[in-house]
């Protein structure tokens, strides 16, 4: 089984997804960085370069790639959830998480990063705007855990328990 981290950017996908991995003995995969090892572009180079459909081909490759082992703990993009067989193979035999935060707290994590194409301009704005439209598609998650006021260990506990218990029953 893998346990399998979506929601919004700057939710803690990655940096959770990398300690719960190594606390838990099981193999951490990143779908972001996997589609920049095999385009050999980092992300806003993809999307400057081929545009979001491109990146979205790219993304759902890399979910497949994901999806062929278990034992993973894998973190997703933002937006993986928007593509339903993304959503499909990522449900089976996985335990889905969906990490939140408020509005403030992703700006203030996201604010000085230049890596997210998505949130060019006014990204605040932009923030705000992507949230409300992603919202419908995170409800596929098993569990929500909010990050904007947590420790990664108090997430990374929160995530042992609700998986645990999603095990024994």
């Amino acid at each position: 089984m893998n346990i399998v981290l979506i929601g919004f950017m700057g939710t803690g996908k990655s940096t959770i997804g990398r300690k719960l991995a190594a606390k838990l003995g099981m193999e951490f995969y990143d779908t972001d960085q996997d589609i920049e090892e095999v385009t050999g572009m980092t992300i806003p180079q993809l999307f400057k370069k081929h545009g979001e459909i491109r990146f979205r081909s790219e993304e759902a490759a890399a979910v497949k790639r994901a999806m062929r082992k278990d034992g993973r703990v894998i973190a997703t993009g933002g937006g993986v959830v928007l593509n339903p067989d993304n959503v499909a193979l990522l449900k089976q035999n996985s335990f889905m998480v969906c990490l939140t935060a408020d509005k403030d707290t992703i700006y203030e994590r996201v604010r000085r990063k230049k890596n997210r194409p998505l949130l060019h301009g006014d990204m605040q704005k932009n923030i705000e705007r992507l949230l409300k439209e992603r919202e419908p598609y995170y409800q596929v998650a098993d569990i929500y855990i909010d990050t904007s006021a947590c420790s990664v260990e108090e997430v990374e506990q929160q995530i042992i328990e609700a998986f645990k218990a999603g095990q024994e029953r």
